[in-house]
């Protein structure tokens, strides 16, 4: 180490070099125990913020792999509205940036979703989203109780404002809200959840005393947590559902099994029936059964007829040109072919139904057109 020696040092300001050195120390430790200490709380939050990319106009990718908050929301209650989602989840990313309610949400559209077998006994589900030009990420979770699962979101549904992206580090952060407001997906077991608007505006507000769950909640709970259509039965059965947007909803869930069905709620109770046809109009037999729009009939008895006429067996491609059958231009949002058998899936963004997104529930997945 080299000394120098000033024409006018001394012991005094030698000690005071010693001091500043000393407080220099100190702060410097202080800033890494801090900033080591944010990262034990933001660390994994932070990681999959920064996983979040543009994959084209509109359609964004994140992946979470980590402790994302699901057990604690259940274990706190859970949630009987989205503005009490909201409320957990700004709790959740210690943001206070969450809010709900700006927007007014349109629920004047459809979705379809079909259920087929292959040749080769392999499981597949198809799934249209319909709704007005949005913006949407698809989401791959690693939790760390429960089983791996990607899934897509309509970001409007998050409620940040008319034009919000989930670019720049904010917004990116953002974004991880995302995981609690999932429209479909499928998780490692096979077992695939999807969304679609029922045929009235009934809400559902069920008020048993048991833990609640809105819609949206409702499918990460399966997606993280069921791997079955039966346990996913039996898991909805231990909670109270609430409606999300205001409206009549129904879950099409399917397993690697074959099993599918369509879960309803009618007068706050819940229905299940087996189908492999959903659209927008109750299935469930009793007062409600074929309530729904003529549009949702019109779609439902095309997929019914196609199903039938292949005797429920379709290969994915098939299966792919059959969903674009019951599509609508500008309307339809995204289109998936998942595979039950392979955990796999084919992501059709706005119609481009010649280029997908292709997925893998082993972290990887393949650019659209490779």
């Amino acid at each position: 180490m080299k000394c120098f020696r000033g024409q006018s040092s001394s012991k005094k300001s030698g000690k005071g070099k010693r001091i500043m050195v000393v407080i220099l120390v100190v702060l410097a430790v202080s800033i890494i125990i801090v900033l080591a200490g944010a990262w034990n709380i933001f660390g994994e939050k932070l990681k999959a913020a920064k996983s979040v990319r543009r994959l084209e106009d509109g359609l964004y990718y994140m992946e979470y792999n980590g402790d994302y908050g699901f057990d604690a929301f259940l274990e706190q209650g859970g949630a009987a509205s989205d503005d009490d989602m909201a409320v957990y989840i700004t709790k959740f990313l210690s943001n206070g940036f969450f809010q709900t309610g700006n927007n007014p949400v349109d629920k004047d559209f459809g979705c379809s979703s079909l259920c087929a077998g292959t040749v080769s006994g392999s499981q597949l589900m198809g799934r249209n989203f319909d709704w007005k030009k949005c913006n949407a990420i698809i989401v791959h979770t690693i939790p760390d109780n429960g089983y791996e699962s990607i899934s897509t979101c309509n970001i409007d549904f998050l409620g940040f404002g008319e034009n919000w992206k989930p670019e720049g580090v904010a917004n990116q952060y953002m974004a991880l809200a995302a995981i609690y407001v999932p429209l479909d997906g499928m998780n490692e077991k096979g077992l695939c959840v999807a969304d679609l608007i029922n045929g009235d505006e009934e809400e559902t507000h069920q008020k048993s005393g048991k833990t609640d769950l809105t819609i949206v909640s409702a499918i990460r709970l399966l997606l993280d947590k069921a791997s079955t259509v039966d346990e996913a039965v039996a898991l909805l059965c231990e909670y109270d559902m609430n409606s999300s947007i205001g409206t009549a909803h129904h879950l099409a869930v399917s397993d690697a099994d074959g099993n599918s069905v369509v879960i309803e709620y009618v007068n706050n109770e819940m229905v299940v029936t087996q189908t492999s046809v959903v659209t927008n109009h109750y299935l469930s037999a009793g007062e409600k059964y074929g309530i729904g729009n003529e549009e949702s009939h019109k779609r439902y008895d095309t997929l019914l007829t196609i199903w039938q006429s292949n005797k429920g067996i379709m290969d994915n491609r098939t299966l792919q040109e059959v969903m674009e059958t019951v599509s609508y231009p500008d309307i339809t949002q995204w289109s998936i072919v998942y595979d039950k058998t392979d955990r796999t899936l084919d992501f059709y963004w706005q119609k481009q139904y010649d280029v997908p997104y292709h997925f893998e529930l082993d972290a990887s997945y393949k650019e659209k057109g490779e």
